[in-house]
């Protein structure tokens, strides 16, 4: 009978390891941004933008690993603290642009001798050669169709 399977003990559970292992890289990053007024979600948006240039909101939530109406909001707000600008394009009312602004590049500049400074950190205590490794493992997993069971 299905429900008489036992569960995998919590500590070798993929889910919860995969949630220890991120607070483990983002305790250090959540600190750094304490000072800034932005939280973890906005500063994935802005890395994104920086790295991708003006994106369609869909993509930029799916790149963003966030909600379409989480980054509906948060973008929103952004755009009211001038980190980023959002436009309709003429030929598509249903699509909104977000790009990032002269502002937002500015906030990144700011920390980012300190996230490379803990991602130094990282790949020195984790080693290089294991982090991209781990990299590409969760690159292949993510891969993986979505389980319907």
């Amino acid at each position: 009978m299905a429900n008489d399977l036992p569960l995998r003990r919590t500590k070798r559970s993929l889910p919860i390891a995969l949630l220890r292992a991120r607070e483990s890289v983002m305790g250090p990053i959540r600190d750094m941004l304490a000072s800034s007024g932005v939280n973890e979600q906005k500063w994935r948006v802005l890395r994104v933008l920086q790295e991708r240039g003006p994106s369609e909101l869909t993509q930029l939530a799916s790149e963003a690993c966030l909600l379409l109406p989480s980054l509906t909001r948060i973008a929103r707000a952004m755009e009211e603290d001038g980190l980023i600008t959002r436009t309709t394009p003429d030929d598509d009312r249903r699509k909104t642009i977000a790009a990032i602004t002269p502002a937002g590049e500015a906030l990144i500049r700011t920390h980012s001798a300190q996230s490379a400074s803990i991602f130094a950190r990282i790949e020195r205590d984790f080693g290089l050669e294991r982090l991209e490794s781990l990299l590409d493992m969760l690159e292949a997993l993510q891969a993986l169709p979505r389980a319907k069971d």
